[in-house]
């Protein structure tokens, strides 16, 4: 298999796929977000992880995604072989023009076999962002935000305006 430079690889159901570099305003957006938690959490009991790492939801098939930003309380953090081998708190996932309607679908099945219990999906495009909280095993969209405030369920501390999450 061919080496790209940069790449993000995620392997789903033993097969590897070879993704490509975050654009600027994805990146953009998950710094800011990202540091906008941090900002408000307690780094000593909560850790806020915007750089890539992989999270293994299966052993078998193997599947192992890279979220765009997670956010553990560290007491829950099962780390084995340099991979984290379980559920994060939050779960924030930016889209991209490229991501189709399965690859995201695919995505949040895959956390929600986990046990993640919260994931955001934050469009750029759109300015919205997409609240799913998991319910009897199951992620459910409780709300999509364009404006005001969000807040982790976990972490209700932390107030994010979601104006402030677009990058200028």
């Amino acid at each position: 298999m061919p080496v790209v430079e940069d790449a993000t690889e995620e392997v789903v159901k033993g097969e590897v796929r070879i993704m490509p570099p975050a654009k600027w305003r994805h990146s953009r957006t998950v710094q800011k977000l990202g540091r906008n938690l941090e900002r408000q959490l307690d780094a000593d009991t909560i850790l806020v992880v915007i750089s890539e790492f992989g999270l293994v939801i299966s052993r078998e098939p193997l599947t192992c995604r890279v979220p765009d930003l997670a956010v553990f309380q560290n007491e829950t953090i099962v780390e084995e072989d340099g991979y984290v081998h379980s559920a994060p708190q939050l779960i924030v996932e930016v889209l991209s023009p490229s991501n189709t309607r399965a690859e995201r679908q695919e995505k949040l099945r895959d956390y929600e076999n986990l046990g993640v219990p919260e994931v955001w999906v934050v469009s750029p495009e759109a300015r919205t962002v997409e609240v799913l909280l998991l319910e009897e095993g199951k992620l459910h969209t409780t709300a999509i935000l364009n404006q005001g405030q969000i807040r982790p369920r976990h972490f209700p501390e932390a107030a994010v305006e979601i104006a402030a999450i677009w990058p200028k």
